[in-house]
């Protein structure tokens, strides 16, 4: 399975190391927010990695709905539990971090739940700058340069059917609405076929602490986003 390299396993429970979490960021999703880099102070497991591991466990539905309630510190071992169609990632305490709601059929195809997975992680991955920096300057805000804060809130989708051909994942809308200090960016994706749309979802993030939109400051972000991305793939 394409996800073993990237979680430890053991008697019915499983975690994600700094190493993990920030190869998988990297490699897997080209997601390179500084919470996922494997020094950062803050290091957060990235949510599309436990997304994915959840979809890998318990298959893909026509509809399901995806809702992140925590950041995952390195390290924490965490297990399923499921009630009916709910499913949920929680630590040993008993803290939940991530609920998926399924409904539907269900499918357990590895090979198309992989594709949709890595697909979308890929999706996620061009979060910043690709999608947001337009979102944020039509907006006349940015995220702190020193503290951005760009955090995984939920995530629906909507299938017509479950493919019986591997799908392929676009952006079809986004946007951003703001709060004061507190951003809500809404992006809309769409699962197609050659040229038929299969199905549709949306993304929510949360942007914190906002400030006015500074074109040097945005300039200079979004060159050291490429050159953190240009040292790795070195």
């Amino acid at each position: 399975m394409f996800l073993t390299p990237y979680v430890n396993q053991q008697a019915g429970e499983f975690s994600f190391s700094r190493q993990q979490g920030s190869v998988f960021a990297k490699k897997v999703a080209g997601d390179f927010n500084p919470l996922h880099d494997e020094d950062a102070k803050r290091f957060c497991v990235p949510g599309d990695l436990m997304f994915s591991w959840l979809l890998s466990q318990y298959g893909l539905s026509e509809r399901l709905c995806c809702t992140f309630s925590g950041m995952v510190a390195a390290d924490v071992w965490l297990h399923f539990e499921q009630e009916g169609a709910d499913i949920r990632i929680c630590d040993r305490d008993g803290k939940v971090y991530l609920s998926l709601t399924q409904q539907g059929a269900v499918s357990k195809d590895l090979p198309l739940i992989e594709t949709i997975a890595t697909d979308y992680v890929q999706f996620s991955g061009k979060n910043f700058p690709h999608i947001l920096h337009p979102l944020m300057q039509q907006q006349a805000v940015m995220i702190h340069p020193q503290r951005p804060m760009v955090i995984y809130e939920s995530m629906t989708l909507e299938l017509t059917a479950l493919p019986a051909t591997l799908p392929e994942l676009q952006l079809a809308d986004a946007s951003l609405e703001v709060a004061g200090k507190r951003g809500s960016a809404m992006l809309d994706f769409a699962l197609t076929c050659q040229g038929e749309t299969l199905g549709k979802g949306r993304k929510r993030m949360i942007l914190s602490n906002l400030s006015p939109y500074d074109a040097p400051s945005m300039e200079a972000m979004i060159a050291e986003y490429n050159r953190r991305k240009a040292a790795f793939s070195a």
